[in-house]
């Protein structure tokens, strides 16, 4: 029964020692966060949520965001020269990348020049309207290099929204599945949403993460609302990213 005195649910109210392993806060090096300021504003923005560990995973993607280890890692030193100056000692920032599956990806797999999280980890994309040609040939070369590949934000990609059956597929062959928060709304369109809680019900989705780039997006995070029996799917999925990259 609808009461003016009811409650709402906040997605972010359940967020707290939250672990957000995908996102785009490290400056100047992709299409997030701008400045060093931008980074630090955003960061300090997910504090005041709770939200204070991150697994920074900026784009690497050949001819768009050609970022390496060294670019990576200069973006992460101003971030954490600034949090060092701010005197944001609780805050915990390591750095890995968002990986494109491309024409360049095996190449730099087998040199040896990926960026994986928590040294076991590959965060791997393909694009929204059609799969990688070379996806499943990169999916045995990560094996061979002993990572575990994590297909970041599975719900959206369209081509997949008529083949659902993929998703199973891609849990057998070893794929571990990562959704975005903000698919929890409508951030990305109804569709997107949709495909979201499906794959959530169904027990696909491993990990979730805000893949957040501005602070509009990290506003939109925080008006997010959740029904109850959502919240019952997502907290088992929040606590095992957690405690698999606390």
């Amino acid at each position: 029964m609808f009461s003016f005195f009811s409650k709402k649910k906040f997605l972010v109210d359940y967020l707290g020692n939250f672990v957000d392993i995908h996102n785009h806060i490290l400056p100047g090096i992709d299409d997030g966060a701008k400045t060093v300021t931008d980074s630090v504003q955003l960061i300090k923005e997910f504090s005041n949520l709770g939200i204070n560990k991150f697994v920074a995973t900026p784009h690497i993607m050949h001819n768009y965001y050609p970022n390496d280890k060294d670019s990576i890692q200069a973006a992460h030193t101003k971030v954490l020269d600034s949090l060092l100056k701010e005197k944001m000692k609780n805050i915990s920032l390591d750095v890995a990348a968002e990986h494109m599956i491309d024409a360049n990806f095996d190449i730099i797999l087998d040199k040896k020049e990926v960026m994986p999280l928590r040294n076991r980890y590959l965060l791997i994309e393909m694009s929204y309207l059609q799969p990688s040609i070379n996806f499943d040939e990169a999916i045995q070369n990560i094996a061979f290099h002993r990572y575990f590949p994590i297909l970041a934000h599975p719900e959206r990609y369209a081509f997949l929204h008529l083949n659902s059956s993929k998703f199973m597929k891609y849990k057998q062959s070893g794929i571990l599945l990562q959704m975005n928060l903000l698919s929890l709304g409508q951030y990305y369109g109804k569709d997107v949403q949709k495909k979201a809680y499906k794959l959530l019900q169904n027990g696909l989705i491993d990990y979730v993460a805000s893949d957040v780039h501005n602070l509009n997006q990290l506003h939109s995070l925080k008006e997010l609302e959740i029904k109850s029996s959502h919240i019952k799917l997502l907290l088992p999925v929040i606590e095992r990213t957690i405690n698999d990259f606390y």
